[in-house]
């Protein structure tokens, strides 16, 4: 029974994703904010957890495999897309999240032709550092709304969180990039 716990870990990231996003639309009640918050860094946490423990015990399944960069993603896209109906956003934040969403899809879509060809497109370092770093941004960004509107704490978190963000996107382009270069470079080689 232990050796689902990583599976259920996923599992649960998917259910976190969406209510954080409902929690962000009372985002000018601090009180949920804060729960918001809390309940986006344990479900963040599980990302690494799970596959710690799938390894450490020895469980590491194919529906793991497959479903836990789909919560990763699914994490990202539905809580930068909640961001983006709160008072924070902007074009500063819109860029990004257009950036991030469009390469989540694109790497996905990739992913599934390319193990069509019978290819395994396998996550590389810089792509779980970029995880990482969208997951931090993200947190700080919801931070924001635990603090009184324009104070410093607020603003700090702010600038952090849109500061990270910028970071995540363009490391985000670059992995896509990468990604899509190597399997052009694969495909043109088969020929």
């Amino acid at each position: 029974m232990y050796r689902q716990i990583p599976n259920l870990l996923t599992v649960m990231r998917l259910v976190a994703a969406p209510v954080v996003a409902i929690l962000l639309s009372f985002s000018t009640e601090p009180f949920y904010a804060l729960i918001a918050l809390c309940l986006f860094a344990v479900a963040s946490a599980t990302d690494w957890l799970d596959g710690y423990l799938a390894r450490r015990w020895e469980s590491v399944s194919g529906f793991g495999r497959m479903l836990d960069p789909i919560a990763d993603k699914l994490m990202v896209i539905i809580i930068l897309a909640a961001l983006m109906g709160t008072d924070i956003a902007s074009l500063y934040l819109a860029i990004p999240t257009m950036i991030i969403i469009t390469r989540e899809v694109m790497v996905s879509g990739l992913r599934e032709f390319m193990a069509k060809q019978d290819v395994v497109v396998h996550v590389t370092l810089a792509a779980k550092m970029k995880t990482t770093i969208q997951l931090i941004a993200i947190g700080f960004l919801i931070g924001t709304f635990i603090f009184a509107p324009e104070s410093f704490y607020a603003t700090l978190t702010h600038g952090v969180g849109m500061a990270g963000i910028w970071f995540a996107a363009l490391l985000t382009a670059q992995t896509g990039i990468a990604y899509f270069t190597s399997a052009l470079r694969h495909l043109n080689s088969q020929k």
